[in-house]
């Protein structure tokens, strides 16, 4: 009987523990979506084709179709979401159903946080800080971040995605510079302290991006060794949002453009907003 209640005793006090660092990490979660939230302007300039005049044509073409004149430039996004996320292989992804929801605040950061509806439910977020996921709202299977390997791979998925869906955040300045690698595809390069990332742009005749890619620094791989890999997102369904015209359809994965590229990442927008700044 003793063993019996010190292994309860034990089990208890694990599973405490758990539900303690479940709750700092939702903790984290929320305090890192406001301080990211607040970087949204409170008098936000509007947007004029003479912003971008002297961009070359290809990112002329994405801003004029992507902002209508007038539309406050605000460049923190929050993005719901649902779709398939996979937790295998290309040869058996096993894609589990999932719903999430993101604050995306290029160059300064974003959480996205996800849970999946089918078969065992993961749970957890992802952010320039950390990744962490749990089984059954508890069991960590994925715990990283804090590390510079981490920053860099973040910094690569949050700029691309502000391309996707933030071009307020994109638009030339400090920190951002645009060229043109051919006549529909345009490249951008995002530079915060010591990280940078360039991502390309492919887009049609009107000015949409069809493909999203990119060099990302990652340990995607057999050798769980941080290199930089191709990473790439296929965008579509463009809907209208407060002057902006997003996609609302998007498929990413590693390897892109290889024999070895599968989409992980399927998702099916449900919203786009625009947070007002807090006064």
């Amino acid at each position: 009987m003793k063993i019996l209640f010190a292994i309860l005793v034990v089990v208890a006090l694990v599973l405490v523990g758990l539900a303690v660092l479940a709750f700092l990490d939702r903790r984290a979660d929320r305090a890192e979506w406001e301080r990211l939230t607040a970087l949204q302007p409170k008098d936000p300039p509007l947007f004029t084709a003479q912003m971008v005049a002297d961009l070359p044509e290809p990112a002329r073409r994405y801003f004029t179709y992507a902002i209508s004149p007038g539309t406050p430039l605000l460049p923190v996004a929050d993005i719901g979401m649902t779709g398939q996320f996979s937790l295998g292989t290309k040869d058996d992804p096993r894609y589990q159903p999932m719903e999430a929801r993101q604050l995306l605040a290029a160059p300064e950061g974003f959480v996205w946080a996800m849970n999946t509806t089918g078969g065992m439910p993961v749970a957890g977020s992802d952010s320039g800080r950390w990744t962490r996921f749990r089984i059954f709202g508890l069991v960590p299977v994925a715990r990283a971040g804090g590390d510079v390997d981490h920053a860099r791979s973040a910094f690569g998925r949050f700029v691309s995605e502000a391309v996707i869906w933030s071009p307020a955040a994109v638009l030339p300045g400090p920190g951002v510079t645009w060229e043109a690698v051919d006549d529909d595809t345009a490249r951008v390069t995002l530079r915060r302290g010591q990280l940078a990332q360039a991502v390309d742009m492919t887009l049609d005749a009107e000015g949409r991006p069809r493909v999203v890619s990119f060099e990302r620094w990652t340990n995607a791989n057999p050798e769980k060794t941080f290199r930089l890999q191709p990473f790439g997102a296929v965008v579509s369904d463009f809907r209208e949002v407060a002057g902006y015209r997003l996609p609302f359809h998007a498929e990413a994965g590693n390897m892109f453009g290889t024999d070895d590229y599968f989409p992980f990442f399927i998702a099916d927008v449900t919203q786009i907003r625009f947070p007002e700044a807090q006064p």
